[in-house]
Parts: C-alpha cells; sequence; structure tokens
C-alpha cells in the first residue's frame, strides 16, 4: 500500500513517475469510490484541486471537518481510519502535528495522502515541481532560489529539488532557517538569486502563526521586488499563494510577465490526480478503459490548462 506523507518518502522514480501521471489521461480508477479530504486548516488550493482530481478519476470527495471526526477525542486515530476505510479508496488529511498522518498510515488500511501538516507540504512541491518542468523543459539542473522563511512548502520543495537533480538554495533571517546540513542557506537574497531560473516566495506569516513587528522587521529585506528579480534576469517567479502583495512580493513582480502562479495554482489539481494515481497503483502503462470520455477528462484538461502564461513563452 503506498501513502503519501512527505517527498523525502518517495523514490526519485516514484516522484518522477507522479509527475508523468499528473500529464497523462486519467483512467477511471475511483470510479464510485469515495476520498476522504478531512481538513483541520482550511483551503481555497487545497480543497478545490483535491475535489476536482477526485471527480476526474470517477471518485465522490467528502469535505470533513474535526467536529465531525472527533479524531483522538472522541474516537482514536485507529478507529477514526478505520471508519473512513470502509467508505472511502483515499483518506487525504490536512492537519497542524504530521504525527496524526503517520497514526493513520500505520494503520495501512487505505493509502494516506497528506494534504498539508506542519512539516511537509508534499501536493505543492509536486505542483512546483510539474510548473518548473513546464517552465525550463527540465528539472535537472534547474536552479531554484526560494526567498523567505524555512517553511514546510520550502522543506518539500528542496527535498524534490534534491530527488530530481535541481539546485536549491533558501535565503532567510536567523531565527527562520532550516536546522541541521543538507540544504544550502545564505543570509542575503541577492547572493541567492545569481543565476536562478526559479525566484520563489511565500508569506511571512503562515497560517496559524503570531504577527509580530519582531518578524516583520525581520523579513522586510526579503522582499522579492523588481530590483531583486532584476539580478535573475532569465527567471521566473514563483508563489505557493495566498499572497501579500506589498510584504514578500510586489504587485509588479507577481502580476507581471515572469510570474507563473496561476501555472502553479492549475498544477495542484493535475498532480493531485498523478498522485491519487500513483497510489491506486496506476502506471503510464494501463491508459485508460473509456476511451474519448476519459480523455477528456484527463489529457484534454491538461491540455487546456497547461496554457501560455505569457508572451515569452510562446516565442521559446
Amino acid at each position: 500500500m503506498k501513502h503519501l506523507l512527505s517527498i523525502r518518502d518517495l523514490s526519485a522514480k516514484g516522484l518522477a513517475d507522479i509527475l508523468a501521471l499528473s500529464q497523462a489521461p486519467a483512467p477511471r480508477v475511483l470510479q464510485d469510490r469515495g476520498v476522504a479530504l478531512y481538513f483541520e486548516k482550511p483551503s481555497a488550493r487545497t480543497r478545490n484541486s483535491m475535489e476536482m482530481a477526485a471527480a476526474q478519476l470517477g471518485g465522490h470527495p467528502v469535505y470533513l471537518q474535526p467536529a465531525e471526526l472527533g479524531i483522538g477525542t472522541r474516537e482514536s486515530v485507529e478507529d477514526v481510519t478505520c471508519t473512513l476505510a470502509c467508505y472511502h479508496a483515499i483518506i487525504a488529511a490536512r492537519v497542524f502535528d504530521h504525527g496524526l498522518l503517520e497514526q493513520m498510515a500505520a494503520v495501512n488500511i487505505a493509502p494516506v495522502i497528506n494534504m498539508l501538516s506542519g512539516t511537509d507540504h508534499p501536493l505543492q512541491a509536486l505542483a512546483d515541481l510539474l510548473t518548473i518542468q513546464q517552465l525550463l523543459g527540465r528539472i535537472e539542473g534547474a536552479r531554484v532560489a526560494f526567498i523567505g522563511e524555512a517553511n514546510n512548502v520550502a522543506r518539500s520543495l528542496a527535498e524534490g529539488c534534491a530527488k530530481l537533480g535541481a539546485e536549491f538554495v533558501i535565503a532567510s533571517p536567523d531565527g527562520y532557517r532550516f536546522e541541521g546540513p543538507g540544504i544550502r542557506q545564505v543570509a542575503d537574497p541577492d547572493e541567492a538569486v545569481e543565476g536562478a531560473d526559479i525566484v520563489y516566495s511565500d508569506v511571512w506569516v503562515s497560517m496559524g502563526d503570531e504577527h509580530s513587528d519582531e518578524r516583520r522587521a525581520a523579513f522586510e529585506p526579503y522582499q522579492v521586488d523588481e530590483a531583486l528579480m532584476a539580478r535573475a534576469p532569465g527567471a521566473w517567479f514563483m508563489h505557493c499563494l495566498p499572497a501579500h502583495r506589498g510584504e514578500e512580493v510586489t504587485a509588479p513582480v507577481i502580476d507581471g510577465p515572469r510570474s507563473a502562479v496561476w501555472r502553479q495554482a492549475t498544477n495542484r489539481m493535475h498532480t493531485a490526480r498523478g498522485a491519487m494515481l500513483w497510489m491506486m497503483g496506476a502506471t503510464l502503462e494501463l491508459g485508460t478503459s473509456n476511451g474519448e470520455e476519459e480523455t477528456e477528462s484527463g489529457a484534454g484538461l491538461f491540455g487546456r490548462a497547461g496554457h501560455v502564461d505569457h508572451p515569452e513563452m510562446a516565442s521559446d
């Protein structure tokens, strides 16, 4: 049984397979089956992308909130997991504590997918990697500069880059960096973006974190503005959203011709579909069984989503 709790749990082949399945026609492997979507933290992109991805695979997504399950309070984690597995082919959860996902996966009765935890955001990393592949025509050898806090988004993207041969560097202020070795970390944003193909930013204050003058002061030198992007003239700008214009990024950058944020957002749906296909044991060789109908739901949709965002891409 395949679970997807973090990018580091994947092999390089498994990661590449998910990206390939994300761009393939969608066999209806979840036809008339449920997909449980448990949300401790709300989300626009995660809920919409997962619900649409499940529907494209023939499944029926069911949105669940903490008060409905009472997980760990009214019922044990194991009992809730077994109950959900009675009705659903996949259990997806967006939680504060990554340990809850590990407990659910340990029951090993249904595939468990992490829609976000305090330490990891594998679904965002999958969309990011697919976007990089589309923008550059490759992932191997790409240089990704992340400007901001060493958070769950940065961790998952860094792990994905390492597995697929991309270079990842993060610029963060003191107190907001990764602990331990393994990821290149610098203090100067100018140094980070030198030679970058991708410049990536995220909010200064994540959901559930406290706003503070001290935090804002620490991150003010890490705004991605036109001057910083000028130091990487060939780079694309990426952001996982939601964005706060005037804080971590200026409006001319995120709304400008070098921004790929809406392609990223669209790819959340395609890579969610690819991840669920991989978890259900699908391979590219399996193809589809419903012919034209499934080509429309899978490859057809991908074709529409894989649009040219900017004039520069049309000339490539």
